[in-house]
């Protein structure tokens, strides 16, 4: 023990070893939170950087196809009208396009489109010429999985529109 002094005032060297480190409840939340933005800063730059995460637009012409809107519009308002509108069916040869039965199916023409979301190199488009009611779209041209369809189509100098999403 040492003479002449407060025994308290010389214990700072020895108790030192002995003291834990404590964190009060405001450093706590300061750190979880530097925690959690760190977490999401590093999960946003790997998916941005990561070249196996696709990240494509819907369309490589986006505002081009917004001024043709009010046009869609129109072509799916006249699909609405008609009595019965294009239904389809999935079927061991592939997808099958049913047009409307109460029009002549041989005055129909137009395109048809289909959109993989998951894959632009799956995208195709072909004209629609038929030789009956049906439209057959062969299984070895769709992979399985979601499918977003577009019929841009005219009959008696009308254009409709049918817009689906399906899983094939």
């Amino acid at each position: 023990m040492i003479k002449g002094g407060d025994p308290d005032k010389y214990q700072g060297q020895e108790g030192s070893k002995n003291k834990k480190m404590k964190i009060n409840w405001g450093t706590g939340i300061v750190m979880a939170f530097i925690g959690f933005i760190s977490f999401i800063l590093y999960f946003i730059i790997s998916l941005n950087v990561d070249d196996t995460y696709n990240h494509e637009l819907v369309t490589e012409d986006y505002y081009a196809e917004e001024l043709d809107y009010q046009k869609a519009i129109d072509k799916l308002k006249n699909a609405k009208q008609l009595s019965e509108n294009i239904s389809y069916k999935s079927t061991k040869e592939g997808l099958i396009i049913r047009f409307p039965n109460d029009i002549d199916y041989k005055k129909i023409t137009g395109k048809m489109f289909l959109y993989r979301p998951s894959n632009k190199h799956l995208d195709f488009e072909t004209t629609v010429s038929l030789s009956k009611p049906t439209l057959l779209i062969p299984d070895n041209r769709l992979v399985d999985g979601r499918w977003n369809i577009e019929i841009d189509w005219q009959y008696n100098g009308i254009s409709y529109l049918f817009k689906e999403s399906i899983n094939y």
